[in-house]
């Protein structure tokens, strides 16, 4: 049985749906992430919304925190959540680089033999 030859037309688009794909992933990563840290440091920290927000934002972007933390289940959290957070930051690299990697390897034919 011969293969169906696909069209460059159909390639790139299903290429364009990977990267769409890519994109949602990775926002959805980043805005559970974000609304995790902003609730952190909201209910455990005691800072208000906005500079929760801030602080959350700043350690997911790898800055570091803003306002000091003076109670020891903020400090636990705000420690949890810096690890978690740079774990996250590589998962979401991964996750953005997957389509193009994808797309180089089948630019030299680098697929898997059918057995």
């Amino acid at each position: 049985m011969s293969k169906r030859r696909r069209t460059p037309q159909m390639v790139h688009a299903e290429w364009r749906q990977r990267l769409r794909n890519a994109l949602r992933l990775a926002l959805s990563m980043l805005a559970v992430m974000l609304g995790a840290g902003v609730l952190g440091y909201h209910y455990l920290v005691g800072l208000p919304w906005i500079d929760a927000l801030l602080n959350a934002s700043m350690i997911l972007g790898g800055m570091g925190p803003i306002d000091p933390i003076r109670n020891d289940a903020g400090k636990l959290f705000a420690s949890a959540y810096a690890l978690v957070s740079g774990l996250v930051f590589v998962a979401v690299c991964g996750v953005l680089v997957a389509p193009f990697a994808h797309r180089f390897l089948h630019r030299f034919h680098a697929e898997l033999e059918d057995e």
